[in-house]
C-alpha cells in the first residue's frame, strides 16, 4: 500500500510492502498519519499554540511538558555536546528543535509499523527517510538523493535496507541552518546526507554538520565508525562521500 500524506510542511509518503489484509494495511497508514499529525501540532513552530512555542514563551513549565518533548529537549541537549555545539535547538535564539523532530517522528513512525507486523515498510518525509526490510523478495529499497543544483535530478541513489537517510540542504528552505557558534547562515555546504542506524540522530548529525562548513567534512568522515555514512555538496560544487555511503 501506497499513501501520499501532507504535514509537517512536506509531502509525507509511506509504502508497505508487506503482503497483510487490506483492512490491517489501512489501519497502519491510518495510524501512522494521526501520529505524524499530533507531531506536527505538538512541535510545530508555526502554529502559535503548539506546545513547542508554548514553551518557548514561557507560558508552560519545563516540569508540565509532555513526555514526547522531554524526550525530544533531552535528546537535543545530548547531541548538542556531541556535536561540539553545533547541533542546538537555540541556534535561532528561540526553541526550535525541528533538525532532530522531523528525523525522530519518522523513526517512532516506522518502529510502530515494524510492532504492527510491518517489517517491510519505506516512510519519507521531505528526505528524511526510514526503511525497514525490501519492497520486494531480493532487491533493496533505493532512495534518490536530490541534487542541490538541478532540480528533478539526483546527486545519488542509495541502495538501503533498514536504513535511514536524512538530508539538510539549503536548495529548498534557504540558508535555514545557523552555525550557533557565529549566530551566522551556514552556507559553505549546499547538502549533507547521512545515513544510518537511527533517521533521529542521522538528521541531527547532518544539521550538525551543515552548521560546520568545511570543518563539517572532517567530522562527518569520523562518524563512520559509528555506523554513520556521509556524502557532502559544497557551495562550490565539490563533491565528497565517505566509502561505506551506500551507492547503488
Amino acid at each position: 500500500m501506497f499513501h501520499v500524506e501532507e504535514v509537517m510542511g512536506t509531502a509525507v509518503t509511506i509504502d508497505i510492502a508487506d503482503p497483510l489484509p487490506h483492512g490491517t494495511l489501512t489501519g497502519l497508514v491510518e495510524r501512522t498519519c494521526a501520529w505524524l499529525h499530533e507531531v506536527d501540532e505538538r512541535f510545530s513552530t508555526y502554529k502559535p499554540a503548539s506546545e513547542v512555542n508554548r514553551l518557548d514563551r514561557g507560558e508552560l513549565p519545563a516540569g508540565g511538558c509532555s513526555p514526547d518533548m522531554k524526550e525530544v529537549l533531552d535528546a537535543c541537549a545530548e547531541l548538542r555536546r556531541a556535536t561540539g555545539g553545533y547541533f542546538d535547538a537555540w541556534a535561532t535564539g528561540r526553541l526550535d528543535p525541528s533538525g532532530y523532530v522531523k528525523g525522530w517522528s519518522v523513526e517512532v513512525a516506522s518502529a510502530r509499523l515494524a510492532a504492527a507486523g510491518s517489517l517491510n515498510h519505506c516512510v519519507n518525509a521531505g528526505g528524511d527517510v526510514r526503511t525497514r526490510g525490501r519492497p520486494e523478495p531480493g532487491r533493496p529499497w533505493r532512495i534518490g538523493v536530490r541534487h542541490p543544483w538541478e532540480p528533478g535530478e539526483q546527486a545519488w541513489v542509495l541502495s538501503a535496507t533498514d536504513l535511514a537517510v536524512a538530508t539538510s540542504g539549503t536548495y529548498e528552505r534557504g540558508d535555514h541552518v545557523i552555525d550557533p557558534h557565529s549566530g551566522e547562515p551556514a552556507t559553505t555546504l549546499r547538502s549533507v546526507t547521512v545515513t544510518g542506524p537511527d533517521l533521529a540522530v542521522a538528521d541531527a548529525y547532518a544539521t550538525a554538520a551543515q552548521a560546520m562548513g568545511l570543518d563539517g567534512l572532517l567530522w562527518l568522515a569520523r562518524l563512520a565508525d559509528s555506523g554513520y555514512e556521509s556524502a557532502a555538496v559544497t557551495g562550490d560544487g565539490h563533491a565528497y562521500r565517505s566509502e561505506g555511503f551506500p551507492t547503488v
